[in-house]
C-alpha cells in the first residue's frame, strides 16, 4: 500500500494513473486502448 504526503499528492497520483488508464494501457480484448477503441469507432461511424 502506497502513504501519500497530503491530498494533493493523492489527487495528482489518481489523475495520472487514470490517465494511463484510459489512454497508454492496452487491453488484450480490444488490442487498443479504451480511448483509441472510442476515437476508432466514432470516427466510422
Amino acid at each position: 500500500m502506497r502513504e501519500f504526503e497530503s491530498i494533493e499528492h493523492f489527487k495528482i497520483a489518481l489523475e495520472k494513473y487514470i490517465n494511463y488508464y484510459n489512454t497508454k494501457r492496452i487491453k488484450a480484448k480490444l488490442k487498443m486502448s479504451p480511448v483509441q477503441y472510442r476515437t476508432h469507432f466514432t470516427q466510422a461511424a
